[in-house]
């Protein structure tokens, strides 16, 4: 990898190695080219479809045939996958890294990425920076993959100990260079956040989507929901895989969250039930108050 020193640093790569070539590996193949990242992208996904028609797009500018022929001579890889196939990837490709490559995921939980990394690469964990940039839609696949996805986004980067402060640099520009607005913080915070403001909003959601149809008059009060139901419950139109990988990876902080939320829910309950409605009023402007004072970080279309 090449460091250019102008009005700030920047970094480019040689060759890029992207492995699932899905949306967010589509989209971050588009935007290395848009700027000038990588200048050769290679591709691997356990679909041949997938890498072809990445091929056929100009997103990519060669196939490979396993994640291993993938990272040969890749100074970046980005493992693009679903977070329960991490730890098998790692050890597809662990024998064919490069000395000197970054290796970076798009994981939205941190702490088994983090285990999966330190069991399968050993010493080459330094190499390994993981990330979690908070963009998306609800149509997933390589089809849906675009340049501007990861356009003033957060990115969250959680560095290992083994990490070196050069090579979180390096990280740190690449996500800058595509559009993304990188913040640093350990595993640990990092799945406690998420589990509050991505992992348990998806599950809430889910399960609300799901008790309403399972009503008799369900599919009826459907035909009745209008703008406030659409928004509530878009994120319920989730990638099910993804999701259910997600949730069992930070069970425990998910879990912890679903009882705070929990107690809450039981107070507008209790004072629903007693025709407290100045009590249930309070509750009700004491949210409404966050909620307006909260200003958006990002705009993402599924804060996975």
């Amino acid at each position: 990898m090449d460091t250019v020193i102008g009005d700030e640093a920047s970094v480019q790569f040689e060759r890029l190695a992207i492995l699932g070539v899905g949306l967010l590996g589509g989209s971050f193949a588009l935007a290395a080219r848009r700027a000038k990242l990588a200048r050769h992208i290679v591709g691997y996904s356990k679909s041949p479809t997938t890498t072809r028609n990445a091929l056929e797009r100009g997103i990519i500018d060669e196939e490979a045939d396993s994640a291993l022929r993938a990272v040969h001579g890749a100074d970046l890889v980005l493992l693009a996958v679903p977070v329960a196939s991490t730890a098998d990837l790692l050890k597809q490709l662990r024998h064919g890294l490069e000395p000197h490559a970054l290796v970076m995921d798009v994981g939205s939980t941190k702490g088994n990425v983090v285990a999966a990394a330190q069991s399968q690469l050993g010493a080459r964990q330094s190499q390994f920076v993981p990330c979690h940039p908070i963009a998306g839609k609800e149509k997933s696949g390589v089809l849906h993959a675009e340049a501007n996805l990861f356009d003033g986004k957060r990115v969250v980067i959680t560095p290992l100990a083994a990490n070196t402060d050069s090579l979180v640099d390096i990280a740190t520009q690449a996500w800058e260079s595509i559009g993304g607005v990188v913040s640093v913080m350990t595993p640990e915070e990092h799945d406690a956040a998420f589990a509050a403001v991505s992992h348990l909003p998806h599950l809430l959601a889910f399960s609300y989507v799901y008790a309403l149809s399972s009503q008799p008059q369900g599919s009826a009060y459907l035909q009745l929901a209008g703008p406030g139901f659409r928004d509530f419950s878009r994120i319920a139109g989730g990638d099910p895989h993804m999701w259910r990988d997600v949730l069992e990876a930070n069970r425990d902080e998910v879990l912890r969250q679903l009882q705070i939320y929990k107690q809450a829910l039981a107070g507008f309950e209790a004072q629903t039930r007693q025709g407290n409605w100045s009590a249930v009023e309070a509750l009700i402007r004491r949210a409404s108050q966050v909620r307006q004072g909260w200003d958006a970080p990002m705009v993402a279309d599924d804060d996975a």
